[in-house]
């Protein structure tokens, strides 16, 4: 089936009668497909662009999208603050998703030696997780926000659009660096988060800089730490996910 969309024409797939148990889909755009009559149980979506506020996901026509929100809200105390508007709010912010990193990295702490550089179901591993939170702050806070010339620390992990953007995914290739060297980065970068946080103002949070990404789309200051929160309360969950299974998997 070709659907015309704007001024191309582009081939819509419709599956029918089809058995797909099992299949899997990463980094693929699924959406406004529509789903009629299908069995879907045990079914695992993982859409963080759904909870922006903007978008809805039916189901038997109930948008759960905000029940969705809601729940890990639940799960994750504190990241409710994650959309902070004022300068007490974002230093209470950091602080609460600071001491959540800090108990992951303690039942982390826990695990086998070697643990932190697994991969669980093709995901990052735990270390490289860290490596991409030390990748976002530099490009959230370094790049966008303090305007660093050359922001990146060489241990960050870089995701598949930097790579798609034209972008040279070499620059962040140290391998496998020890555990250790990126714990360290990893401070340091929550320590410039948490020192430019204690002297920000209001008027600083209306300042306008430039997208990282999209430099000719404006962000505000607030924007950006909103980004850098946002990236944290998911990474976690990604990292809790994979921690209970590789727990999991060293209970004898």
């Amino acid at each position: 089936m070709t659907e015309a969309t704007g001024d191309a024409h582009r081939h819509v797939e419709s599956f029918v009668d089809r058995d797909l148990r099992g299949a899997r889909f990463v980094r693929s755009d699924l959406s406004s497909a529509v789903m009629r009559g299908v069995q879907i149980g045990g079914a695992d979506i993982d859409a963080p662009w759904l909870l922006d506020g903007r978008t809805r996901l039916l189901v038997n026509g109930v948008d759960v999208a905000p029940h969705v929100d809601a729940e890990l809200d639940r799960r994750f105390p504190g990241r409710a603050l994650r959309s902070a508007g004022t300068p007490d709010g974002l230093r209470e912010a950091w602080a609460t998703v600071e001491a959540a990193w800090a108990a992951a990295l303690a039942r982390a702490a826990a695990l086998p030696p070697g643990s932190v550089d697994l991969a669980v179901d093709g995901e990052w591993s735990f270390a490289q997780t860290l490596r991409h939170l030390v990748m976002a702050t530099d490009t959230w806070l370094r790049r966008a926000v303090l305007e660093v010339d050359d922001p990146y620390h060489p241990i960050g992990q870089p995701n598949v659009e930097y790579a798609a953007d034209g972008h040279d995914p070499a620059v962040f290739d140290p391998g496998t660096p020890p555990y250790a060297d990126v714990l360290a980065a990893r401070a340091d970068r929550q320590r410039l988060v948490r020192e430019h946080l204690a002297t920000v103002t209001a008027d600083d949070l209306t300042g306008v800089r430039r997208n990282p990404w999209a430099p000719d789309h404006p962000e505000t200051v607030l924007a950006c730490l909103h980004t850098i929160l946002e990236e944290e309360w998911e990474h976690l969950r990604y990292a809790l996910r994979d921690l209970h299974v590789l727990e999991a998997r060293a209970t004898p």
